[in-house]
């Protein structure tokens, strides 16, 4: 495996989580000549963006980025308006991450807010006062759902059952996915159940026929392929199912030199074109992380999950040393305070389920990092090792706007 970095990472173990790049001596950048007519694995949207096909492709409607001209698709619209819902994927297309996308009102959605209204010289709530939606009511006719297709090619997927001790972790190739249901919602930044509600019997929500599997006759309620687990997937492939309207996912082409970052990319509904960030400042107590310019302006803000008592986040100021995608994970027992020193060291396979999931920014402070994680619902609700967790997305987000000249603060 081959990873891109601003520097090099040395191999060694993190104290607080654990990483380790087993790969240092492969890691120059592997250069992809992003060919739309190359295979990459999944099917692309088109010549021009190299997301998958069930990227938003905002732009080809008519205007002039990803938050221009999105419409509903034509005769398929959703039985609901989904306010809450509209808000979130808003806020997350324009960097401001609500987290999961619920359509509730909770944390990770007051601190979009709060970035949001930073960003445009608006008073500080995290609320959806009177001068916040005049502020957003340009992007009104971004509908909060939209209708894809999942592609024929994830039905060649082969889905594992991860155990939970580490030693059998190890034995595996690679920390995948646990089911098609579980990869297509946070390919849409949500949850299975909230998947579950917007396609009520297996059909999009306002559909007045149930969708049609490709070379099967139409059902009131998918037909399910086997999981991981044994148990049956509620989505199969070739089915229309309505899915929240995330956008900001265009991957333009020769963008992203590294070919299996781009799959990540592209399975993460995440582009690349992003912002660049001259410091980064988290702060423990209120559990967000912001992403500031170099004209000091605010273009990115995110719900983490910061230290605890045990591992408390190292207050100070710091830096980028580089960043690993898709990297390994070195588990040694005596850095965790919550696992007995009689268990053996061992060196986990990459993957989204990964503990750091799929990307580790590394910082000037030895041990440390920011990662992504197999549980984006616990973003903000849980604690870490002392390190810094966003969601898959938003690491994989992050990870694309920093540089070795990004600094780094941490601050109570």
């Amino acid at each position: 495996m081959r990873y891109q970095f601003f520097a090099l990472i040395a191999a060694l173990p993190l104290i607080a989580c654990s990483f380790e790049n087993a790969d240092d001596d492969e890691a120059e950048t592997e250069t992809v000549e992003a060919e739309p007519s190359e295979d990459f694995g999944y099917e692309t949207m088109g010549e021009d963006n190299l997301a998958d096909s069930m990227a938003s492709n905002d732009a080809a409607h008519g205007g002039d980025g990803d938050m221009a001209g999105a419409t509903a698709p034509a005769g398929v619209a959703d039985s609901q308006e989904r306010p809450e819902m509209q808000l979130q994927v808003v806020l997350d297309r324009l960097g401001f991450g609500p987290g999961v996308i619920d359509g509730r009102m909770g944390t990770s959605t007051a601190n979009a807010l709060k970035g949001f209204q930073e960003a445009n010289d608006l008073t500080v709530t995290g609320e959806l006062d009177t001068a916040t939606e005049e502020a957003l009511a340009e992007w009104q006719r971004i509908p909060a759902t939209r209708v894809v297709t999942i592609p024929a090619s994830w039905g060649e997927l082969e889905f594992e059952t991860i155990p939970e001790g580490a030693e059998e972790q190890a034995a595996m190739d690679r920390l995948g996915y646990e089911s098609l249901d579980e990869k297509i919602a946070e390919r849409f930044h949500t949850t299975v159940e909230v998947l579950q509600q917007l396609n009520p019997g297996g059909s999009p929500a306002g559909m007045s026929t149930p969708s049609r599997r490709t070379g099967a006759s139409s059902t009131p309620a998918p037909s399910g392929s086997a999981s991981a687990s044994g148990d049956a997937d509620y989505f199969t492939v070739g089915r229309k199912i309505r899915v929240p309207n995330i956008g900001a996912d265009r991957i333009a082409p020769a963008a992203i030199e590294n070919r299996e970052w781009q799959q990540t990319l592209a399975s993460l509904g995440v582009g690349s074109e992003q912002p660049d960030v001259a410091r980064i400042v988290v702060d423990e107590s209120e559990g967000w992380l912001k992403g500031y310019d170099a004209d000091d302006k605010l273009v990115a803000m995110f719900t983490v999950t910061t230290g605890s008592q045990n591992d408390p986040l190292p207050i100070g100021e710091w830096a980028v040393n580089g960043v690993g995608y898709n990297p390994t994970f070195a588990y040694q027992p005596e850095l965790f305070w919550d696992v007995p020193d009689s268990e053996d060291e061992q060196m986990l396979p990459p993957g989204p389920n990964g503990p750091v999931g799929v990307v580790w920014i590394d910082l000037t402070k030895e041990h440390y990092g920011i990662h992504g994680t197999p549980e984006p619902q616990t973003i903000g609700r849980t604690q870490s090792h002392g390190c810094v967790r966003l969601t898959n997305w938003d690491a994989a987000r992050l990870a694309g706007m920093v540089s070795n000249a990004t600094e780094v603060i941490f601050q109570a």
